[in-house]
């Protein structure tokens, strides 16, 4: 399997350019990053909000 990537990574180089691979990586790994950074931030507001919804109900 690391073979096959490598050798998909090279055919990538071979035909955009080295910067232009990379360029492409970086953004695919930025773009996972920012939808796991929202899914954080969704979380969190749901959660704060069922936090304060339980703690007025039950004070």
């Amino acid at each position: 399997m690391p073979l096959l990537l490598f050798l998909v990574l090279v055919a990538l180089i071979a035909t955009f350019g080295f910067w232009d691979t990379l360029a492409a990586i970086l953004g695919g790994v930025a773009v996972v990053l920012l939808i796991a950074l929202v899914l954080a931030v969704i979380a969190a507001f749901v959660g704060w909000r069922m936090w304060k919804r339980f703690v007025r109900r039950y004070r």
